[in-house]
């Protein structure tokens, strides 16, 4: 259990950290949930034994969502009482089961004050990768700053770049780092020439972008995308292959937060 116990010291010290506004905090915690020799939890199972084909991890739900419930040591099995049984898994591996059906993780729900809970789309960045996505919750909003000479250069690039059907654009702020523009491509054709096409698009675009403003790109068709969510929900394209002049839609009322709370 040597393993364990390193792994599970990381974890609850970085748990102990979270607070309300500790992004910083809680950016530990998924760190170390995503090192596998840190980041062990223990499952609870509802239904089954530690690796039988029955196994069913418990549910629980809060605020809406849902969550699979651990704890994150043997002595914290102990003091939850949790009579069935359970395994010990890599936290990276258990994101990467639950986030494609939006489940997300709780830590310790029988300590005092409730424990901690992950949402889904932060499991689905310790699956991805901590670094590729932006840590939330999200600001987003159309792009008040004027740079008309990058959409010019683009939208003009694009309609020459026959695998892409819409172009739309987001101000994203995130909790912690910069914020940046957002650039949600809409494409008919995924194949490695296409994307390479796409690829080219930007790069040939990107120069007309002042010096010190970060532009992203995002796959409109990623389902699990918090900013492709919120584009595909508000933002109306800027460019529209197929709109041939017909009036754009209005964009949708509302904003955008990561489920559960921090």
């Amino acid at each position: 259990m040597s393993a364990s116990g390193t792994a599970t010291g990381q974890v609850e010290h970085m748990l102990r950290q979270v607070t309300p506004g500790r992004y910083d905090a809680y950016e530990a915690l998924l760190r170390a949930l995503a090192t596998p020799a840190t980041g062990q939890v223990w499952m609870l199972l509802w239904h089954g034994q530690a690796g039988s084909p029955d196994a069913q991890y418990g549910n629980m739900e809060v605020g809406g969502f849902n969550y699979a419930p651990c704890v994150t040591s043997a002595q914290e099995l102990s003091a939850s009482g949790w009579s069935r049984s359970y395994e010990v898994v890599d936290g990276l591996d258990v994101a990467r089961t639950l986030y494609p059906d939006h489940y997300g993780l709780w830590l310790n729900p029988h300590a005092q004050g409730g424990g901690v809970g992950i949402p889904w789309l932060d499991l689905r960045r310790i699956a991805t990768g901590l670094e590729r996505q932006p840590a939330g919750p999200l600001r987003l909003s159309e792009p008040a700053i004027e740079i008309p000479q990058f959409y010019a250069l683009l939208t003009q690039n694009a309609h020459r770049t026959p695998a892409v059907r819409s172009l739309r654009r987001a101000w994203v702020q995130p909790a912690l780092g910069a914020p940046y523009l957002a650039i949600g491509l809409d494409v008919y054709d995924t194949s490695p020439p296409a994307v390479d096409s796409v690829r080219a698009m930007m790069q040939q675009s990107v120069g007309a972008v002042p010096d010190g403003l970060p532009v992203s790109t995002v796959a409109m068709s990623d389902e699990y995308d918090p900013v492709a969510m919120w584009l595909r929900a508000a933002a109306r394209p800027f460019y529209d292959r197929e709109a041939h002049g017909a009036p754009a839609q209005a964009p949708a009322a509302g904003g955008y937060g990561y489920p559960g709370g921090y």
